[in-house]
């Protein structure tokens, strides 16, 4: 059966959201963030993009972007191969690392505009990463509070900003105010939000699946039953390769690949 054809936005904007095909993590530490914020701004100047709001999250991404001088689909394939090609190259590793296909929806209006660029910066603070929007450092956050934020010119936050007044001052004070408001925004009708344990809550759910076995004998274990078991921890909920990786004293790669 074909797929759906995507429904072309009036405006020209999109809600754009890129998951880790099955949910898997798709930033590790700081250098993939900025590597992909490094690719998307690249791609920005490129292809004329408009770049409202984003958040990079460990397994997913969020952006609000207005088409530029090709298909909202082309550029995003252009940025998807440049950070896959990236991580394949740093992490040894191959196949595919995004969902096959993004989700997207048309942005028609201010209103729904505002909606998004609060859902998206919230992302982090629903998750329970941050207790404020701008701790989060991967997001456009602080871009809008005139705060220093990464990459430097990628923010276009003029047009969303008089929504709220001509005057910066009053503009800023507003949308604060309405980006930190309590609220039950869900865009695109899906909830991807996850919440971390720490490294301690990991150790005990660990223990709970090892049995008698010692989180320190795993990595020395024949390699079918050593994947056996890491494959299982993968499944605990809220754990990060990165933590299992540490936790368990073996390298990311064989973490992601087990």
């Amino acid at each position: 059966m074909p797929r759906k054809a995507r429904v072309k936005s009036k405006t020209g904007i999109y809600h754009i959201m890129w998951r880790g095909a099955n949910r898997q993590e798709i930033f590790h530490d700081d250098d993939d963030w900025v590597k992909f914020l490094d690719i998307l701004q690249k791609y920005k100047v490129k292809c004329e993009l408009t770049v409202y709001a984003w958040c990079l999250m460990n397994n997913h991404v969020h952006l609000l972007i207005k088409e530029g001088n090709e298909d909202m689909s082309i550029t995003l394939k252009r940025i998807g191969v440049s950070y896959v090609g990236y991580y394949n190259w740093k992490y040894r590793t191959t196949g595919h690392l995004f969902q096959d296909r993004f989700k997207s929806e048309c942005v028609e209006n201010n209103k729904y505009l505002l909606t998004v660029v609060r859902y998206i910066h919230q992302n982090p603070v629903k998750a329970g990463m941050v207790s404020k929007a701008d701790e989060w450092r991967w997001s456009s956050c602080c871009g809008y509070y005139g705060k220093s934020s990464y990459p430097k010119n990628m923010l276009d936050s003029e047009y969303i900003l008089r929504i709220f007044s001509a005057d910066t001052a009053i503009a800023l004070v507003g949308f604060k105010e309405f980006n930190e408001r309590k609220n039950n925004d869900n865009c695109l009708d899906e909830s991807v939000y996850k919440k971390r344990i720490s490294d301690e809550e990991a150790r005990v759910e660990i223990k709970k699946m090892l049995g008698e076995i010692e989180i320190a004998q795993v990595k020395s274990l024949p390699k079918v039953k050593r994947n056996e078991i890491l494959r299982k921890v993968k499944e605990i909920d809220g754990l990060s390769l990165r933590q299992a990786a540490r936790i368990f004293g073996v390298s990311l790669g064989l973490m992601f690949k087990a």
